[in-house]
């Protein structure tokens, strides 16, 4: 029987370097993947970058100061219309509001859409909440259907004491349906019907 001989100090090293170059590449490529849940995650939690933050509850104060919130509707690459039912809605800080968007697909098959939404001025982010969405999840929408759907929302009374947002008294609310890629595409007879919650 050959037995190998044992390997020099330099062979050594050489593994050594290797594999940890090999966990490096692999570290990299995991940070990568990760990279835009963990980012959109942040936006969600912060407020950073006009992301505006979910809510599981009303507050429970509503203030005398009123602002206005205007909405903007957008469609990207999709056969769709999407507005609002009221341009603006003026509201007491702290108070909940339910703001009604319409979707009418004009296509002859079911399309999914996914929205992405920003607040501005961006300061005004952090203070403007959601407790009901259909931005939280994709929407389809079958053929030449319309659609209502409703956005439950309120902007926090700590919005009043901010000195970077105190003395605005407009919101703008946008967002942009985009298609949603990483969906299958599905038969009229399977869609399912938009999402309102």
């Amino acid at each position: 029987m050959s037995s190998k001989p044992p390997l020099s100090r330099q062979q050594r090293n050489n593994r050594i370097i290797g594999a940890a170059f090999g966990l490096v590449f692999v570290a990299m490529v995991g940070a990568a993947y990760a990279a835009v849940p963990l980012y959109k995650a942040f936006c969600q939690a912060t407020g950073y970058d006009g992301t505006v933050r979910r809510a599981y509850k009303a507050p429970d104060q509503v203030l005398d100061d009123k602002i206005t919130v205007h909405f903007d509707t957008n469609v990207r690459d999709l056969p769709w219309d999407f507005t609002a039912e009221q341009r603006s809605q003026p509201l007491k800080i702290g108070e909940t509001k339910v703001a009604v968007f319409k979707v009418t697909n004009h296509s002859d098959r079911s399309v999914v859409g996914r929205a992405v939404f920003n607040v501005v001025p961006e300061q005004a982010a952090v203070y403007f909440h959601k407790l009901s969405c259909f931005c939280f999840s994709d929407q389809t929408i079958g053929p030449r259907q319309t659609v209502e759907m409703p956005v439950l929302y309120f902007v926090d009374p700590k919005y009043a004491n901010d000195f970077e947002t105190r003395n605005q008294k407009e919101v703008t609310l946008s967002y942009t349906f985009y298609p949603a890629t990483d969906v299958k595409p599905q038969t009229a007879s399977a869609a399912q019907p938009a999402k309102v919650g």
